[in-house]
Formats: C-alpha cells, structure tokens, sequence
C-alpha cells in the first residue's frame, strides 16, 4: 500500500514554489485543494500540517512570491541611480519579468484576487494592502530625488507613485492577455514620457 501524508523527503520550500505557481495561475479562488495537492505532491493532511489553511497557504505562497519574484523588480529599483532611473528600471525589470516563459505572465498580487466574496474578502483586503505598499516604496524612493534635486519639491510624489505603480498593474494584465515584453516596454516607455512634465516646477501664472 502507498504511503499516504507527507513524502519523506518533502522540500517545503519547492512545495511553496509550486503552490504559488498554481495561485498565480488560477487565482485565489481558482485554486481547488486538489490542485494545491497535485501540484505540491502531498496529501491534503500534510500540506494542512505543513501550512495550515489555504489561506495561510496563499498568505505562505504571498511572502515567497515578494521574497523570490519581486525582489527581481525592486532589487533592482533599490540599486537605481536616480529617481528617473528607478522608474525606468521599475518599468522596463516588470516587462521583462511579468513575461519571462518560466513563469505564469503577470504578477501574483495584481491578478490572484480582485473580486471580494465571503470566503476571499481577508485575502483581497491583503492584496490590497500589498499594492498599496508599492505606491508607498516607490514614493520614498522619489522623495530621494527631490533631496538631491532631481524632482521639484512641488511635485505631487503620491501621484507620481501611484501613476507608475498603476502602469505596472496594467502591464501585468497585458501580459496575462499575451503582450510580449516589447509590447510592454513601449507602453513602459510612453509612461516615462510623462516623467518630465510630472516632475518638473509648477508653471507660475502671471
């Protein structure tokens, strides 16, 4: 008889990787156990064991998604230069990433659950709280640009942010609907045309 539970040489880690993989595919509420379990290659009472409930499972699937995917985007926004650049290379790392064929296209947090219902509504309110984080980081990492003159202390930063944040979240449904990543960097570069007048003085009237 096949030994049923947790495989004894379980990786949980992969089994996280794989997990993930099949929340970014499918959504929150696509996602069925039987799935979680084909794909993780465990029994429904190990990955219970192992990760609680599905939804400490998304929550598992979340962390090591920001840990391992997304630090390819903002790693590299981190090591930018200039605010300019860091938008730059927010825009063109998220073509690059959100259509690699490795992974599912588009992005875990933006995709997976946008929709509340009873079972899902603490999820999206996560995801949520994610997306808004990025507008957040990548704010704080303009205001750099107006200490060191890159950015007009008039600027509107908030907007700003969440004007860039809000292209990426489009780039990653363009990508679930099949762009290619040079489709996406010119819709990353027509973004970046607005860089100037958004950063730029205010006009003073006369």
């Amino acid at each position: 008889m096949a030994e049923r539970g947790r495989p004894r040489n379980f990786d949980k880690d992969a089994a996280l990787a794989r997990a993930m993989e099949v929340f970014w595919l499918k959504g929150y509420e696509g996602a069925s156990m039987a799935d979680l379990t084909s794909a993780m290659g465990i029994a429904s009472p190990s990955l219970y064991a192992a990760f609680g409930s599905k939804e400490d499972l998304f929550r598992k699937a979340l962390d090591y998604y920001a840990a391992s995917e997304g630090g390819l985007i903002w790693g590299a926004v981190t090591e930018a230069h200039t605010a300019r650049e860091a938008v730059e290379t927010l825009l063109m790392q998220t073509a690059r990433v959100f259509t690699r064929r490795s992974r599912p296209p588009g992005c875990l947090v933006v995709l997976s659950a946008l929709h509340p219902n009873e079972h899902s509504e603490t999820v999206r309110r996560e995801l949520v709280q994610r997306r808004a984080q990025a507008v957040t980081e990548l704010r704080e990492r303009l205001r750099q640009g107006i200490a060191r003159g890159e950015i007009s202390p008039a600027a509107d930063l908030d907007a700003i942010a969440k004007y860039y944040i809000t292209v990426q979240q489009g780039m990653s449904i363009q990508a679930r609907d099949g762009a290619t990543r040079k489709q996406l960097e010119q819709i990353a570069a027509a973004a970046l045309a607005a860089w100037a007048p958004l950063t730029a003085p205010t006009p003073t009237a006369h």
